[in-house]
């Protein structure tokens, strides 16, 4: 039997994100680079990218159904039963017989040909454990042992590493951290915005030619939803009419708030989703520059904004993590540090299974001095945010208080509500994002976004 097209690329996603480390998105994006039909670009998205959300419950399946570990350290082997449960248990419209033989067919091609009967024989059993009408996390549930630990009960039924469901349940409690792991399962809204508005009919035309609908933004007011079709093959992507970013990443470069004619610095600006909002709303007599430490990203940006006609953007090579080279201060300065992504895990699911809690540890001073070599640099009367696509407080609030502690009176947090509010759907309330201790937050279960925090910080003026 021929190996569908969507599988093979699939498998060879999977396989470069377990050896090479790889993004599934961007070896996504890679292989399938227009010369793969669409129907087949959407069962390998839905093939690598729900193999790596229900990778733990895969595994159960798969080694409850083994009887000796034989052939199992092979990591081709073990990705193709895990494709193979996966169509089984998630994907009615697949045939089992197809999910069961192009596996085998896949063992065969990676050159572990002693592994077919193996896989063979587990899919077939699992095939037969299918129940019809009960969702593959409860039926996994129904088959835990009545005294398996909460996080680890929790953490096999909705596929994520013990560690992390034991430190939710101790931030958020068993409702909401059931909520936030059922989230963290279902595929991401594609959320975007009009950075050109003057093509707003071009752009709405273009996008639905490609069969997709254009919804209003769940979070924000100028925020669009695309639903169906394939929008990266409009005109409005490829011509840089429309942004895809997503809405509380939107909302960062919103709290920001640059005034016309600011001078604007996004420390570490890669791949420019914000700059381009922060240097739209600094207007044609502002400047913003937009930072990096990696110069092929720097690149990358510098074409992005070429290509969208931004002219009031300068690109710069440099660590953050360092002591800042300019001489001068800025009126606003983005903070967006890099972080542990677990606001991300829908959609960068491979992240739950690289994370380790030493690296929050690691990040944690990262962070602090990427703020800490900022804050000078910012106006007296100006406005610093400091953002992450985390939920861990080692990354938020505590990096924003250990600095500012460190900093006297200098420094104070604000009021994110001002900033944000006018750019909420009406639905939405403020309160919902901006917290009490004065914070800003997304919470994936409760608002459809990724996870991010944000910390508004303003430097006083010197009193006359």
């Amino acid at each position: 039997m021929n190996i569908s097209k969507a599988r093979t690329v699939a498998f060879d996603v999977l396989l470069r994100v377990a050896k090479q480390n790889a993004y599934a998105d961007d070896v996504l994006r890679a292989e399938l680079d227009g010369t793969v039909k669409t129907e087949d670009a959407g069962l390998a998205t839905e093939l690598a990218l729900g193999v790596l959300r229900w990778q733990r419950l895969l595994d159960f399946v798969i080694d409850r159904n083994l009887s000796k570990p034989t052939g199992m350290a092979d990591v081709e082997v073990r990705i193709a039963l895990r494709m193979g449960v996966y169509q089984l248990r998630f994907l009615d419209r697949v045939p089992a017989r197809a999910a069961v033989h192009e596996s085998v067919e896949l063992v065969k091609r990676a050159r572990k040909r002693s592994a077919a009967n193996l896989v063979n024989a587990i899919l077939r059993k699992a095939a037969k454990e299918t129940l019809p009408g009960i969702s593959p996390a409860d039926a996994v549930a129904r088959l835990l042992p009545a005294d398996l630990p909460l996080a680890d009960r929790l953490g096999i039924q909705y596929s994520h590493p013990t560690w992390i469901v034991e430190r939710w349940l101790r931030l958020y409690g068993e409702e909401r951290t059931r909520s936030l792991l059922q989230a963290n399962n279902r595929v991401p809204i594609l959320s975007g915005y009009l950075l050109d508005p003057q093509r707003r009919e071009d752009a709405t035309q273009s996008l639905q030619r490609t069969g997709c609908r254009i919804q209003p933004g769940r979070l924000l007011r100028d925020a669009w939803v695309l639903e169906g079709g394939n929008p990266a093959a409009s005109e409005a992507i490829s011509q840089g009419w429309v942004a895809i970013q997503d809405e509380a990443s939107q909302a960062v470069a919103h709290l920001l708030a640059p005034d016309p004619g600011n001078t604007v610095l996004d420390l570490c600006a890669a791949p420019g989703g914000k700059t381009l909002l922060l240097a739209r709303a600094a207007g044609p007599e502002g400047r913003v520059i937009a930072a990096d430490m990696h110069e092929h990203r720097v690149r990358a940006m510098q074409e992005r904004f070429e290509h969208a006609s931004i002219r009031n953007v300068e690109t710069a090579v440099l660590n953050g993590a360092q002591p800042l080279p300019f001489e001068r201060t800025f009126d606003r300065i983005l903070v967006d540090v890099p972080c542990s992504g677990t606001g991300t895990f829908s959609r960068h699911p491979e992240i739950r299974w690289k994370l380790r809690a030493g690296d929050l540890r690691d990040l944690h001073e990262r962070q602090a001095r990427l703020l800490r070599n900022a804050l000078p640099h910012l106006a007296p009367g100006g406005r610093l945010v400091y953002s992450t696509c985390s939920l861990e407080p080692e990354e938020n609030e505590f990096v924003v208080r250990e600095v500012l502690d460190a900093l006297g009176d200098t420094f104070q947090i604000a009021d994110p509500r001002g900033a944000i509010e006018r750019c909420l759907q009406e639905s939405v309330s403020v309160e919902s994002v901006a917290g009490a201790d004065g914070f800003f937050r997304t919470f994936p279960a409760e608002h459809g976004t990724d996870g991010f925090f944000a910390a508004v910080i303003e430097r006083r003026k010197a009193k006359a």
